[in-house]
């Protein structure tokens, strides 16, 4: 049996998620392919570490697909698969539960850890609680939290690329128009360093010089729910269980709480900072270093430190 990928595309790039997916692919210990939606992307695709065949859809353009054109595309392929996976998105999580109620096949969301071919660990209450589930039918569908795993090599890989017959995308739904979000900076799930608000900082203009800090810094702005709802900060910069999911080498919470919600979606950093001005602000049980004080202090220090380093030849 074999495992398959369904692969994020950036104009003909692979994205970094699907990197990450197909290591958890690989754990499963059986064959790995990638599938895209986007021919273009398919010459980067078999050059990713450890693909040995990529399929070419050809449905239509991969950002107008229907989560029913997805699943239709994975129950169209031949059964030669046990698991298949995709990056814990809106599409996958809209398009593989569907292939799977099709296919009266499990489907697992938000997988962080593989144990065997059949056993997949996931979060629950908001990452307090962790579950290793294990699939009983032939086929499983998950989606993975692509933080949970080290992306593979985007070179190196030799794969087979096979072009699948076309399939007839589903007509009942069409995509009208497609807004990104508004973003500035490094991006938020691939950062390496992130410094993140919270409703300590109390205004946007605050927001405002804590973005500029982490562009001195090369880091990416992230921001509690709390202060998104406070007008802060974007929806964009939410990090949590309804935001984005992050795990850089570095994480540094001004003025965070840490509710449970937002510990969920940080957590796995490998380096956490934490400034708040409440001794047991819940933050403090994950962090690695913590500061109890004012964040505004704490911030202008690391600001003239920063303008010093700039300054020195």
């Amino acid at each position: 049996m074999r495992t398959l990928v369904l692969a994020d595309t950036d104009v003909g790039a692979i994205a970094d998620v699907t990197l990450r997916v197909t290591d958890a692919a690989l754990q499963l210990g059986q064959p790995v392919d990638l599938l895209v939606f986007d021919a273009s992307s398919a010459t980067a695709a078999a050059r990713v570490s450890g693909i040995e065949r990529v399929l070419v859809a050809s449905a239509g353009a991969a950002d107008a697909l229907a989560p029913e054109t997805i699943a239709a595309q994975l129950l169209a392929l031949p059964g030669e698969y046990s698991t298949v996976l995709a990056a814990h998105r809106a599409s996958s999580r809209a398009a593989l539960p569907r292939a799977a109620a099709l296919s009266e096949a499990a489907f697992i969301a938000d997988v962080t850890a593989i144990r065997e071919r059949t056993q997949f660990v996931r979060g629950l209450y908001a990452g307090s609680v962790l579950a290793t589930v294990t699939s009983a039918t032939a086929l499983t569908y998950a989606s993975v939290r692509p933080s949970s795993f080290a992306p593979v090599a985007a070179e190196g890989g030799a794969a087979d690329v096979v072009a699948l017959a076309p399939i007839s995308p589903f007509a009942a739904t069409r995509l009208v128009e497609r807004r990104a979000a508004e973003q500035s900076g490094q991006d938020l799930g691939t950062a390496r360093v992130v410094v993140a608000g919270g409703r300590g900082l109390a205004s946007q203009e605050n927001m405002a010089r804590l973005g500029r800090l982490a562009d001195m810094l090369g880091a990416a702005l992230g921001a509690s729910r709390a202060a998104v709802d406070a007008g802060y900060a974007p929806n964009a910069a939410q990090v949590g269980q309804t935001g984005s999911n992050v795990a850089p080498d570095v994480y540094v919470a001004f003025g965070i709480s840490g509710a449970i919600q937002h510990l969920a979606g940080m957590k796995d950093s490998k380096f956490i900072v934490a400034v708040n001005k409440d001794p047991d602000a819940p933050i403090f049980s994950v962090a690695d270093v913590g500061l109890v004080g004012d964040l505004f202090d704490v911030v202008g220090a690391i600001e003239a430190h920063v303008q010093v380093a700039e300054q020195r030849p």
